[in-house]
């Protein structure tokens, strides 16, 4: 049964976490080493995370890591104490990824946008249905860099195809061609995992 006392020691936990976190994030602006530290160990693993959503080679994921906390630690100060502070570390490290991936631009060849494949658009729910998560990651590994990018950016982090080309310096023909095509590889795979 829940209780006044149990609702009340619950917010006041989360009013505690929040204090601490802006006295860190305070801290960090001053250029406290030991608060930038502590700050990098609670939040490195999620944003670790995130970028392996879309970088399957480690070393790559960890290098970007380290720019994602430069960036962080860089623009601190701009951060407006609205809104999730998670959730602005994760902006970053997407918008990170996606520069690095873009600065590589290895997916810079001509596609014939034409030939799309019509895939039923809510197909990830299908995907989602009949597997792990850990086991869709090992899917999206598979794909090829571009695939992988377009695709998380479009299921994932629910951007546009404007805002997708736009960060990845592509045409939007070209990201729903990207998509489409990764699609289809994915319920290809998922079909032969049966």
């Amino acid at each position: 049964m829940i209780t006044a006392e149990l609702i009340y020691n619950s917010v006041d936990k989360e009013l505690a976490f929040e204090d601490d976190l802006l006295r860190l994030i305070k801290e960090c602006i001053a250029n406290d080493r030991k608060a930038q530290r502590s700050l990098y160990d609670r939040y490195a693993g999620t944003l670790f995370g995130v970028i392996r959503r879309y970088e399957c080679n480690l070393e790559m994921a960890e290098e970007i890591l380290n720019d994602v906390f430069i960036i962080i630690f860089t623009k601190l100060g701009q951060y407006s104490f609205s809104g999730s502070f998670e959730g602005w570390m994760k902006r970053i490290a997407i918008n990170c990824t996606t520069d690095y991936f873009r600065r590589n631009a290895k997916h810079k060849k001509v596609i014939n946008t034409d030939d799309f494949e019509k895939i039923d658009p809510y197909i990830e729910d299908e995907i989602c249905s009949k597997i792990f998560y850990k086991e869709l990651l090992q899917v999206i590994y598979t794909l090829p860099e571009t695939h992988r990018i377009v695709f998380n950016l479009f299921v994932f982090e629910s951007r546009t195809h404007k805002e997708i080309a736009d960060g990845l310096g592509i045409s939007e023909g070209y990201s729903k061609w990207y998509l489409n095509d990764a699609r289809k590889k994915i319920k290809e795979t998922i079909n032969s995992m049966k």
